[in-house]
Order: structure tokens, then sequence, then C-alpha cells
């Protein structure tokens, strides 16, 4: 043999690894899974109710200066 045909063997070796790799761990992202259960809160009337918050900082005003 070879070592074109042995490095053709292991190159079809290591493709079908990682085809069935691909196939068993299924598409990236939430994609072909089942939907993950909503998480319930426990008791949310028993909770004390939760402070105003601060209205959070705004940038610097631009204005329109007329051009003259």
């Amino acid at each position: 043999m070879s070592s074109e045909s042995v490095g053709g063997i292991f190159g079809a070796i290591v493709a079908a690894v990682v085809l069935a790799v691909a196939v068993v761990f299924g598409p990236i992202g939430q994609y072909g899974k089942p939907p993950k259960p909503a998480k319930v809160d426990p008791a949310p009337a028993a909770m004390a109710p939760a402070a105003p918050v601060a209205p959070a900082p705004r940038g610097p005003v631009i204005r329109e200066v007329p051009n003259q």
C-alpha cells in the first residue's frame, strides 16, 4: 500500500467519526431540541414589594444648534 492510499483510508475514517459525532450531538442551539421547561416562582405573592428603582443615568442631551 502506498502512503496515499493509507492517507485516504485514514481520512475517510476521520470523516466518518466527525460525521457520527455531529449526528449524535445534533444541531447547535435550540433548533431541533425540545424546549426547556419554564421556571416557576414558588410564591411571588409572599415576597415583599420591591422598592422603586431609580431611572438609569442618561447621556448628555444634544440639542440642535441653528446654522448661521
